[in-house]
């Protein structure tokens, strides 16, 4: 406990930095994805009398429907826009500066969404959606990598794993605010939409005060002195001559590599290993079936005779229980390591979703089962939260150095905003097909996940990034030497024969 308050008194810059950066950073993604679900029948509303007195007729529910999917898929594009931009903002600017910039486009969304039923204009609800998935784009790749490279290597796995809190927390804000007790009404949805840009504003107004990260001081711009003060303005005082090792490490190893983009990041052969694990983690982690469950989550509910007026704050309940089981994550991932939460928890996932599929195929046999279907929900977002939600992130900033990371998330997002899309498009789809039988899918696929993760991931836990590096190049060592040697005794095989 002693131990515990100490390290809270010398690293406070940090938590308030981490703060700081968390709510305006991936908490606002998580709010504007959850937010438009509890303003869907407002704007539609709206949409539909501003047409009307525009130009005297009733909007036809085709062209209503079609105008719906767009002002909820135009943030999939701008998230998308804004992924490709983060990469080359964050390699030229940095990651504060891109922030900034990035607040200044969330204030500026804000403002067309908030005063878009002032102006009686549904168009500025689209100009709004779309620049706030810029903004998206922008804040969860700057915020990750930022939030990895201010920790210090004994805290690293539980600063990377406080940006996933955040969208958690961001998510849970959106259904609080969202209730109709509060600001989930025809009156508010306006301001309920404008919620973001307040949040910007402060990152705006505090960000300034903290420095650019260390690595990014010291392996960019080539500032030791810098990266020192920055590490004792974010750290305290103290001795931190082993991280500042490290870097330098990191430094000699990739002297006279410049940050590269993201053309340079695919044609070289040496980041292919961390290449193929940051694909197998977003992968798995879109197809884990939270999708799915999400889904299914008010029909099964309802089903348990849960009340229609209480379904909201059972929902609530849903995303209370990520937060938290994502805050412990973030409290054990630097004790137990990465590998573990992401097979173990992969395992416990398949095992809930094996359960849930037999409770609700004996569900009409068995009334009783309905209310195991509640709980085991409960059990598989805990379980989500507790493993891959939190650690894969972690890992994702450990495994590339400060010349490739800003490329490979670039590529990491535009396969998580490309697998949001596709999985809204096809999942529906099948639901209709396989009903309840669509679990069996994701069950598969968490299978083969925890088996590769346990087999081929290594653990990065209390490493530095070139030890971590070095590892990846010395499995590709391994897998080269082999070949000659196979290809040896397969010539000893055809010699002996011809004998």
């Amino acid at each position: 406990m002693a131990g515990f308050l100490s390290d809270l008194v010398q690293y406070r810059k940090l938590l308030l930095m981490i703060m700081v950066l968390g709510i305006g950073g991936t908490h606002l993604s998580g709010f504007q994805m959850s937010v438009i679900n509890y303003t869907s029948p407002y704007i539609k509303k709206f949409i539909n009398e501003t047409w009307l007195e525009r130009y005297g007729s009733v909007l036809h529910q085709e062209t209503l429907t079609l105008l719906w999917s767009f002002i909820v898929s135009i943030y999939c594009v701008g998230g998308m826009i804004g992924c490709l931009c983060s990469g080359y903002l964050t390699a030229k600017y940095g990651k504060k500066k891109s922030l900034l910039f990035n607040d200044v486009v969330l204030i500026t969304a804000t403002l067309h969404t908030g005063f878009s039923r002032r102006a009686k204009s549904f168009e500025m609800i689209l100009i709004g959606r779309f620049l706030e998935g810029i903004g998206a784009g922008i804040n969860m790749n700057a915020h990750v990598q930022y939030a990895g490279e201010i920790s210090p290597k004994k805290f690293r796995g539980f600063v990377n794993v406080t940006s996933i809190v955040f969208l958690a927390l961001g998510k849970a804000v959106a259904r609080i605010l969202g209730l109709r007790d509060l600001l989930g009404t025809e009156d508010m949805w306006n301001v309920l939409l404008s919620f973001s840009g307040l949040v910007a504003l402060i990152q705006l107004l505090f960000l300034p005060f903290f420095p650019e990260s260390p690595p990014y001081l010291l392996l960019q711009k080539g500032d030791k002195a810098g990266c020192l003060k920055a590490m004792k303005q974010l750290w305290g005082e103290g001795n931190y001559q082993t991280e500042f090792d490290d870097l330098m490490k990191e430094k000699t190893v990739t002297k006279g590599t410049k940050i590269m983009n993201v053309l340079e990041v695919l044609k070289e052969p040496s980041v292919y290993p961390q290449l193929r694990t940051l694909l197998l983690l977003l992968l798995s982690l879109q197809l884990c079936g939270l999708g799915a469950i999400t889904f299914y989550t008010s029909e099964i509910f309802q089903t348990a005779n849960v009340q229609e007026s209480i379904i909201p704050y059972v929902s609530l309940g849903v995303a209370v229980s990520e937060l938290i089981s994502i805050i412990f994550c973030s409290s054990i991932i630097d004790r137990l390591g990465r590998r573990i939460l992401l097979w173990g928890g992969y395992l416990l996932m398949a095992l809930i979703l094996v359960l849930l599929e037999t409770s609700l195929l004996l569900s009409d046999q068995f009334l009783w089962m309905r209310y195991c279907n509640v709980i085991l929900i409960f059990l598989f977002i805990i379980a989500y939260g507790i493993g891959p939600g939190g650690a894969v992130t972690s890992v994702m900033n450990e495994i590339f150095t400060l010349s490739t990371r800003s490329s490979a998330f670039v590529i990491g997002g535009i396969v998580i905003w490309l697998g949001l899309a596709f999985t809204g498009m096809i999942f529906p789809f099948a639901v209709m097909l396989l009903g309840p039988f669509c679990f069996l899918i994701f069950i598969v696929v968490l299978v083969i996940s925890a088996v590769v993760i346990y087999l081929f991931l290594p653990e990065t836990k209390g490493k530095s990034i070139s030890e971590i590096t070095e590892e990846f190049k010395t499995c590709q060592f391994k897998k080269k030497r082999h070949q000659p040697v196979e290809k040896n005794v397969t010539e000893e095989k055809t010699l002996c024969t011809k004998l």
